[in-house]
């Protein structure tokens, strides 16, 4: 049986840690992908990571190219390509540079791979996402951001930090879209299947809940410069497994919804089952007043923004 083709445009630091775990999981041979002007670098990650294989055991093949023909009929994609926040700048501060080139990236893969799986995870997501949808003409079901995955992960992280457990037994939800306006729904939080609402003392949640809306521009600061690459490369690696694995884990990414939680047209974070037909079905539940409030806040924000593509 032939290996799936995993295709990794942007080979900056999500995209070499994406390569890896891809990799180390054998979920396929990869392919990164950038400019001409970085096609050295990323022969060159590519290079290192074949010379990896006998220490960790993986058989991918990995290569680096610059050239849209070596992606032909690839399976996945993941986009992680674009300029990364600096100290200062918010998500929608990269929308202008990073339309031109999703705008892009999108053409070729209508052109080399129009059945492929596309995970988009360039900022400002809900944007970049709807952008590609549009310009691709893929297929709803094909087209996906992660975002939730990554926001949920930081929830769980941070949860587990405060309970002093391990990650494994926290379980939570981040809907929304991916920015300062995502809505984590405490509600539904556990910790071995109790109520994190019933360990953790509401002010002490409430600052956990804002440090989640913020834990990428708090990584942005700490850096300098870039911003967070180890999680993100994780959170899409996920949902391209679930996907060339027919696991169907229910994922909490930017998925068009179509009425799912009284939203119309539009990417933004909500509980989607990823399996062998892409995103096969959003889980809708019933929102509190108050969580249907913050929902429809984060909307109003990821609208903003989409309107700003002018697509």
């Amino acid at each position: 049986m032939a290996r799936a083709k995993i295709s990794l445009i942007g080979g900056g630091q999500i995209g070499g840690n994406l390569a890896l775990l891809a990799a180390q999981k054998e979920l396929g041979d990869i392919v990164i992908f950038d400019i001409p002007k970085a096609e050295g670098m990323v022969k060159g990650k590519a290079l290192d990571l074949m010379q990896l294989k006998p220490h960790d055991g993986y058989d991918a093949n990995i290569s680096g190219t610059s050239d849209w023909k070596d992606l032909t009929d690839s399976d996945v994609f993941i986009i992680t390509a674009g300029l990364p926040r600096k100290p200062g700048m918010d998500r929608e501060d990269l929308l202008e540079i990073n339309l031109g080139i999703i705008t892009d990236v999108a053409k070729n893969i209508k052109k080399y791979s129009p059945n492929a799986f596309v995970i988009v995870v360039s900022n400002p997501l809900d944007a970049m996402v709807y952008a590609f949808y549009k310009v691709s003409q893929l297929k709803k079901n094909m087209v996906v951001g992660m975002a939730g995955a990554l926001d949920s992960a930081r929830f769980r992280a941070f949860i587990a930090m405060e309970v002093g457990c391990s990650v494994q037994d926290v379980t939570c939800m981040v809907l929304g879209g991916h920015g300062d306006t995502m809505v984590p729904i405490t509600r539904v939080g556990t910790v071995g299947g109790v109520p994190i609402e019933s360990l953790i003392e509401p002010d002490r949640l409430e600052e956990i809940v804002n440090r989640t809306r913020f834990a990428g521009g708090e990584i942005v600061k700490l850096f300098g410069n870039g911003s967070a690459f180890y999680a993100p490369a994780q959170s899409a690696i996920e949902m391209a497994e679930s996907y060339l694995r027919d696991k169907k884990r229910i994922i909490p990414c930017a998925s068009l919804c179509e009425g799912e939680f009284g939203i119309n047209g539009y990417f933004i974070g909500v509980p989607s089952m990823i399996g062998k037909n892409g995103v096969e079905k959003i889980l809708e539940f019933e929102l509190r007043d108050d969580e249907k409030s913050s929902l429809d806040n984060t909307l109003e924000a990821v609208k903003k923004t989409v309107l700003e593509t002018k697509l």
